[in-house]
């Protein structure tokens, strides 16, 4: 599991980096900024050290250097509520590769239930593109406070409760599947 973790971490570093620097200093451009730096020193550190970075990691630069470039050049509002739909959409299109969740995954369940995994990553892909429209219609309100809940309340609660189903519902697939091989 907390290699799971490290993975997510690397994977998500510089978007993580965009979150802390923004909570702390309330400073949009100053996150925009160092989550920039970050992802791309991240990508230099990896190729000094000789480390394989993986599509997500790829894609995490993208969105921010590419999100945070547009975030730099207008310093709109509007755009920095729809900014997370977009990043939604993205990653949800990215979660469309087939196999893609089977890297985090214990060996166990990719042993077991790789086809479970598979369908689980497809469910997470269509779950990015509905937080995704959401909002977007959310943002079109324009109401700050109502944007604000359904990011964290919502769209968070939304992720959890997905990882805490698919942590059960995998758990007692493979946990199925093993007693019915040992009966076997």
């Amino acid at each position: 599991m907390k290699d799971v973790f490290a993975r997510l971490g690397s994977d998500l570093f510089s978007a993580i980096l965009f979150l802390v620097i923004y909570l702390v200093t309330d400073n949009v451009i100053l996150a925009t900024s160092v989550a920039v730096a970050g992802a791309i020193a991240q990508v230099i550190y990896a190729r000094i050290k000789g480390q394989q970075l993986n599509y997500m990691t790829y894609a995490s630069l993208a969105l921010v250097v590419g999100l945070g470039a547009i975030t730099l050049l207008t310093n709109d509002p509007r755009f920095m509520m729809a900014k997370p739909s977009i990043a939604h959409f993205a990653i949800g299109a990215i979660m469309l590769k087939r196999g893609w969740m089977l890297r985090y995954m214990p060996p166990i369940v990719v042993e077991t239930v790789p086809e479970y995994v598979t369908a689980a990553g497809y469910a997470w892909a269509a779950l990015m593109f509905v937080i995704g429209v959401g909002m977007i219609v959310v943002a079109s309100t324009g109401d700050l406070k109502l944007w604000a809940f359904y990011l964290t309340v919502v769209a968070g609660g939304a992720k959890i409760l997905a990882f805490a189903v698919q942590y059960v519902v995998l758990r007692l697939i493979v946990t199925s599947r093993r007693r019915a091989a040992a009966r076997a």
